[in-house]
């Protein structure tokens, strides 16, 4: 049996703001942001799509980690005609039946099964506009880890064709015709689809998703001891702690608890679980030192720069460039200089760039790090 965890109120909530009913209004879209592992998806996919598909809605759901070696753009107009494809069953079952490998929808295009994505004459906007005629009924489309749109012109197309797919549906229903949901693992990254005029969906704000809370670690904790002996049983505080020290993720605390209880030391459960959730972090923590002590003194100085400027920070600005020759004592730092510092971080998987030149840490959990690092060294001084 696995345990589970519900989440319907928040999703009463989110469609209801995405429909424009709630007291928040993500008629323009939902933009989620919240670390790696901490429950998103499973969120997304047993919670959030069930109470819109009891609205009636039609609902399409991307991963666009499904397949990192994929073009986002490709991902997003396979899935989009897929949902046609399967909304217009009826023939596409009568085509495959009688060996056809193509069907024309509408009378407007030509879908082929074995050929990938949307015809050539058909626009990511032109499919959206046909599948909402086809499903007669509103579409909550929601593209999980959607930072990934950003790495090429051609996936920021993307977003921009739903984006207008939005607009023209939306101002020509009485109600809300094409809600869109987006969930991030980072948050600076995400940002870069709302926050200049000249992305996608600016004027729509990125909001932290929810961590889970003592409610599911107490919900988890009944659950565990139920299968547990009388004299093996879990605190419902010390599997908090545990749950606070992994940072919120569930599938770590489960791998730790079960891995305790297995154990059968049931006199030291509390602290086991407490010395494995901190063997965990510090795991993490000691990876960033490493990473970290390889560095450069001006790589070292740009991530620190990055960090406290944050999603401001301008690589290549005068005050830039003043502020890495001021921590690093050099007075002779160049653009150069900078550019092959930055190339190097991003080859070592610290520093992101969009494929605008925008960037963001590639972990946020290193700004984490590196503020309790600076915390500590204070302290010590």
């Amino acid at each position: 049996m696995y345990f589970t965890f519900r989440r319907t109120e928040l999703a009463i909530a989110y469609c209801d703001s995405l429909a424009g009913n709630g007291i928040a209004n993500a008629t323009s879209g939902l933009f989620l942001a919240a670390p790696r592992r901490v429950g998103k998806s499973t969120f997304l996919l047993n919670d959030l799509i069930p109470e819109a598909k009891k609205r009636g809605w039609t609902t399409i759901y991307i991963d666009l980690w499904v397949n990192i070696n994929a073009n986002p753009a490709d991902i997003i107009a396979e899935a989009i005609k897929n949902k046609i494809l399967e909304l217009d069953s009826k023939f596409t079952k009568i085509a495959r039946k009688i060996g056809l490998d193509k069907i024309n929808v509408m009378g407007t295009f030509v879908l082929n099964f074995s050929s990938p994505g949307l015809p050539e004459n058909i626009t990511l906007t032109d499919a959206l506009r046909i599948l909402y005629e086809i499903a007669d009924a509103p579409i909550l489309l929601i593209i999980d880890e959607a930072q990934q749109a950003l790495i090429n012109e051609k996936a920021m197309s993307a977003m921009f064709a739903i984006k207008s797919a939005r607009d023209q549906l939306n101002s020509q229903s009485a109600k809300t015709a094409l809600m869109l949901a987006f969930t991030g693992s980072n948050r600076d990254k995400l940002a870069h689809l709302v926050l200049k005029k000249s992305h996608p969906f600016f004027g729509s704000d990125v909001t932290s998703f929810p961590l889970l809370n003592k409610n599911y670690t107490d919900a988890f904790t009944h659950w565990v001891n139920n299968n547990l002996a009388p004299d093996n049983q879990f605190s419902e505080e010390s599997m908090y702690q545990a749950f606070k020290l992994v940072g919120h993720r569930p599938e770590i605390l489960r791998q730790i608890a079960g891995k305790i209880a297995l154990s059968g030391e049931a006199s030291n459960f509390a602290e086991l679980l407490k010395k494995d959730a901190l063997t965990w972090q510090n795991r993490v923590w000691e990876e960033y030192e490493n990473d970290f002590n390889t560095l450069s003194p001006l790589q070292k100085i740009i991530l620190q720069v990055l960090i406290k400027k944050e999603q401001s920070w301008l690589p290549f600005s005068e005050e830039s460039m003043q502020t890495y020759s001021q921590l690093t004592g050099q007075e002779d730092i160049s653009t150069a200089t900078v550019q092959t510092a930055i190339q190097s971080l991003r080859e070592r998987g610290l520093l992101w760039q969009s494929g605008r030149g925008t960037y963001a840490l590639e972990d946020e959990s290193f700004a984490e790090w590196y503020k309790l690092r600076s915390m500590k060294n204070e302290m010590s001084l």
